[in-house]
């Protein structure tokens, strides 16, 4: 495989770049990038891989475009919504650049897929938005000997790095375990600034773009921290765990979704659903709602009435009051039911609600089901 002559046209700042050049353009066309995630993270990385000319990009995501992705999702427009992500995503690759390969993979990265679809690459970029798929994809990565470059946001605050690397750390070696499902909001929770995942994105690409061709220094034994808040750009050193081998196979059964609550397979004692809560709403007095949630979520999301809101954040700080009575039956929601879920700990030990239960899926499963 060599440079075409269409290459040498289109890469020629590139091929002009000291340090660069034709032999590292080269390895970008010889390239094979799996790109988890189509989302915040994966709009920036995915655009400026292809525009950097590597050759094969392997998009992997089961989600279609909404209106609400359009504020931080810049690969997409108003007329993509309701396509399916990997779609919209490959037709805009190819539209920017006919010379390189775009394989749109409509799902889930999941146990049955993983190391399949890593082992086909030679860099893997997280652009996922969940724990259970960070830990799969680092696993995987492990198994498979690829380097994954990683990417968070949350708010207005970005991390980066490159695990698995010639031995060095892995995600593991940063977060041996997942959190307890409920005590990490997710981004369509807790909010996140629009430019910050374009950021961390194209730092992503960048660092594959080093990977590959090797140029310059990954970003292995370090993780980047980014607060757009101040624009401090803060470098911590990471150490690999003496035990970074010890993943010798995905788990039978999966890693779960740590973020997520409400899925099918069983009910929690602690919940209520939507058709228990709306029977319970049309007896007078038969109980009483806490809505934990922020301003701007009620109002861009709306309320299910008569409650009470009493935002998660000023919990700790509250004093009983507000018209709500401890002794009462009680139901909490959120937007999906994982910070409601989260706050029934301190309503009970700290205030003394005894019969207190949160709304299974939250304000989504009660819009989903008519109001």
């Amino acid at each position: 495989m060599e440079l075409s002559s269409q290459d040498i046209a289109r890469y020629q700042r590139h091929l002009g770049l000291k340090g660069f050049g034709p032999e590292a353009q080269l390895r970008l066309k010889r390239g094979r990038v799996l790109v988890i995630g189509a989302g915040g993270l994966g709009s920036p990385a995915l655009l400026y891989l292809a525009a950097a000319g590597v050759g094969k990009i392997v998009i992997v995501d089961s989600d279609r475009v909404d209106v609400s992705n359009l504020q931080r999702q810049v690969l997409y427009t108003e007329a993509d919504c309701g396509v399916l992500k990997v779609e919209a995503a490959a037709r805009r690759l190819r539209a920017l650049n006919p010379l390189i390969e775009v394989e749109a993979v409509v799902g889930r990265f999941e146990r049955a897929n993983a190391r399949e679809l890593v082992r086909g690459c030679d860099v893997v970029v997280d652009g996922s938005d969940n724990f259970a798929t960070r830990y799969l994809a680092n696993d995987a990565c492990v198994l498979e000997g690829k380097p994954l470059v990683y990417g968070a946001i949350h708010g207005f605050d970005g991390q980066l790095s490159v695990f698995n690397y010639k031995g060095g750390p892995t995600y593991r070696c940063l977060f041996p375990e997942p959190p307890a499902p409920g005590t990490v909001p997710n981004c369509a929770e807790a909010g996140v600034l629009g430019v910050l995942p374009g950021l961390i994105g194209t730092a992503q690409a960048c660092e594959v773009l080093k990977l590959l061709s090797g140029v310059g220094e990954p970003l292995s034994g370090r993780l980047l921290l980014w607060d757009a808040l101040t624009m401090e750009v803060r470098t911590v050193k990471l150490a690999a765990s003496p035990n970074r081998g010890d993943i010798r196979e995905l788990p039978p059964e999966g890693y779960g979704e740590t973020c997520a609550v409400g899925e099918a397979g069983g009910a929690d004692p602690d919940e209520m659903d939507v058709e228990t809560l709306r029977a319970r709403l049309g007896n007078p007095g038969g109980i009483q709602l806490i809505d934990v949630r922020e301003d701007y979520e009620r109002e861009t999301a709306g309320t299910i009435e008569p409650s009470v809101h009493l935002p998660m954040s000023e919990i700790n700080a509250w004093r009983v009051g507000k018209g709500l009575d401890p002794a009462k039956p009680t139901c909490v929601y959120c937007a999906a039911g994982v910070r409601s879920l989260h706050v029934l700990p301190t309503l009970r030990g700290l205030f003394g609600f005894a019969d207190v239960r949160s709304l299974r899926g939250g304000m989504h499963a009660w819009a989903s089901k008519g109001r």
